[in-house]
């Protein structure tokens, strides 16, 4: 791919959460795509779902930009070296524009687009209101006048007088252009399910999806203002990443699947850079663990979908606690700490799963636990030196139904957020360790180091 010196962006945000955010990026990423020009999506906050429906719109990987998970130094590395070869760069914001961690709006899609000094494209939602747009963007631009809230997309037009109400409204009251519509549509093209957004790998008809919000992208915006209005920022290859912790290559299984979808693109580089080689493991179709592997990472996602053919391949499942018995290195997050459980009971039918740890699942129809955590590693385990604090964030609807063990076992202290139980995280059995939070590469350069240091050490006894 060609480098470019320099990338056009803006951010993409919302008056709130299910605002039409994904819609537009995803539909002006598509677009543009089609026309020939090259685009690097972003996902601001922690979130992998929106992140794999940009990553199908833009055929390149979407990278996260999280201002609680990173230091204001790291997502200006990554927006910049992950820019390289592309002409434009779309940063999707999450919930409202303003909203964050406290009333100040710390850590906010309204922050990331000051610190990365990129204008704002407003995604409003229209149903059931007219005049009153015009009063909602108002209320944005004059909250924070830093913020260069450029034009807005209305979502959810109903009719044509719809449409030319808000408009001329727009215009008599505001100084901020109408860029766009989506018009409101028979069927929700994102149905809502758990913590968001469908997966694009379970909606069966992905690709078809993301034709259609181009198709929406290139009717009803103007593609040529958007463009035009975007900021320029320089960009550089990747240097000075995190560190080789070894010359001699380690190999390291990824489940990756219908059941384990949840990956940072940022984690998976950090294990290359760190010297790793990546396979990728389908653990509802592959009969065992390939031969020759030096560590595992399994990463979140939603094993219940998916529970009777997890529970069906017997062979697998039995290959996994093989090898942690063996002193594989595993690490898993959520998803991947349910699996290495002994089962998961769903609507009163139990499900068997690969039975690392003592410990059976069920499922409930509220969050567990929502949000960004803090943990403190303060007990021995494969991978975190005693004294790290880690910021990370839990996502999950699992409940701990059964286990023998005690709180005092576990790993970590949770500072901020729900942990495993009793405010603590982190299963460890020899050189496995399973956890609720997930973590993000980028904030937390010891995780990719730590795996692969272990997948070397294990690699080197093997041999021996």
């Amino acid at each position: 791919m060609q480098k470019t010196n320099k990338v056009q962006g803006l951010v993409v945000a919302g008056m709130s959460g299910g605002s039409g955010k994904s819609v537009v990026s995803v539909g002006l990423v598509a677009a543009l795509r089609e026309a020939g020009r090259s685009v690097v999506p972003f996902k601001k906050g922690p979130d992998y779902i929106d992140a794999g429906w940009l990553t199908t719109a833009a055929g390149r990987p979407c990278y996260n930009l999280d201002p609680f998970l990173m230091d204001p130094e790291t997502i200006t590395h990554s927006y910049r070296t992950h820019g390289v070869g592309a002409e434009y760069a779309i940063v999707e914001g999450n919930r409202g524009l303003y909203d964050g961690v406290n009333a100040e709006g710390g850590f906010s899609t309204a922050e990331l687009a000051l610190h990365l000094d990129l204008p704002v494209l407003l995604v409003v939602n229209c149903s059931k209101t007219t005049r009153t747009v015009a009063a909602l963007v108002l209320g944005c631009r004059e909250l924070d006048r830093r913020v260069r809230i450029a034009g807005v997309i209305l979502n959810q037009i109903a009719t044509a007088r719809h449409e030319r109400i808000i408009r001329e409204s727009m215009e008599r009251y505001t100084d901020v252009p109408v860029l766009g519509i989506v018009p409101r549509m028979k069927r929700d093209i994102f149905p809502m399910r758990h913590l968001g957004v469908t997966p694009h790998q379970e909606y069966g008809t992905a690709d078809e999806a993301v034709d259609q919000l181009a198709r929406i992208a290139r009717k009803h915006f103007d593609l040529e203002a958007i463009t035009s209005l975007m900021g320029e920022t320089g960009v550089s290859p990747v240097t000075g990443e995190s560190k080789v912790v070894s010359g001699e290559r380690v190999t390291i299984g990824i489940l990756r699947d219908a059941a384990f979808q949840f990956y940072y693109e940022e984690n998976l580089e950090a294990l290359r850079r760190a010297g790793a080689r990546l396979v990728m493991i389908n653990a509802l179709e592959a009969g065992k663990l390939p031969d020759g592997l030096d560590g595992l990472y399994i990463g979140g996602g939603f094993p219940e979908t998916s529970a009777r053919q997890l529970a069906d391949n017997v062979s697998f499942r039995e290959s996994v606690r093989t090898m942690a018995e063996k002193g594989l290195p595993m690490y898993a997050e959520c998803g991947g700490l349910i699996f290495l459980g002994r089962s998961i009971i769903l609507d009163g039918r139990e499900y068997p799963l690969a039975g690392v740890f003592p410990v059976t699942f069920g499922l409930s129809g509220k969050p567990q636990a929502h949000g960004y955590s803090i943990f403190t590693v303060d007990r021995e385990n494969p991978f975190y030196p005693v004294g790290t604090r880690v910021k990370g964030h839990e996502f999950r609807y699992s409940t701990i139904m059964e286990w023998n063990g005690t709180s005092a076992e576990l790993a970590l202290r949770i500072e901020r957020g729900v942990g495993f139980m009793d405010r603590r995280d982190g299963l460890v059995k020899k050189n496995v360790m399973a956890l609720y939070t997930h973590v993000l590469a980028p904030g937390t350069p010891l995780w990719a180091e730590g795996l692969v240091r272990q997948a070397l050490q294990y690699k080197n006894v093997v041999n021996r």
